[in-house]
């Protein structure tokens, strides 16, 4: 049974297609540097940082951990979204759960196989939209589109959203990711916009 999340934007009072975004059918594919590959045999998911357990999961470990089937809106900071994805995956407070993320933890990074980063305050993160995902549409998420496993934030801009991510990192401290280092919005709200600093 799939939770339908469609309705997201109604909590940041806006339409279900952002200002400046056009709705698209078809699911575009965009990477700072091409599809990087994978080996089931050696990748690894990794949590560290300001939690209680650090973990290293096989992608084995990581399908086994509690997961949900979403339906989302996605947006693309370059002015495209898709509605409705499919998204089969563990949200993010399941996976902190399991961390244990302590008290002073306030900023999460992401981190990828193609070394891209992305950070997001660790209250934006801790919503049951924010999932890793390896399922799109009942099938396998598709290596360009970050599989085995990406991350999703319908309530930002998709580059908020590591593909091919590897782990994450609690901190203690914000830190800027890949694009907002390079003058991308920190905060990626697309119903305000935020595309640039």
């Amino acid at each position: 049974m799939s939770k339908n999340v469609t309705h997201l934007h109604e909590e940041f009072d806006g339409d279900r297609l952002p200002p400046g975004q056009r709705e698209t059918q078809r699911f575009p594919v965009l990477s700072k540097s091409g599809t990087p590959s994978w080996d089931p045999e050696t990748w690894s998911f990794e949590v560290w940082g300001a939690v209680e357990t650090e973990l290293d999961l096989s992608f084995e470990e990581f399908q086994s951990l509690p997961s949900e089937t979403q339906v989302q809106d996605f947006h693309c900071v370059t002015g495209w979204s898709k509605f409705d994805c499919e998204f089969e995956g563990v949200t993010f407070p399941t996976l902190a759960e399991e961390a244990g993320v302590v008290g002073d933890a306030v900023h999460v990074m992401f981190h990828a196989l193609d070394g891209y980063t992305t950070n997001l305050p660790l209250d934006e993160c801790m919503r049951d939209e924010v999932m890793f995902v390896w399922g799109y549409d009942g099938d396998d998420l598709p290596a360009d589109h970050g599989g085995p496993l990406r991350v999703v934030t319908p309530h930002k801009y998709a580059y908020k959203g590591a593909k091919w991510v590897t782990g994450v990192e609690f901190l203690t401290e914000p830190e800027r990711g890949y694009w907002e280092k390079r003058g991308y919005s920190n905060t990626a709200n697309p119903w305000n916009e935020e595309r640039y600093s």
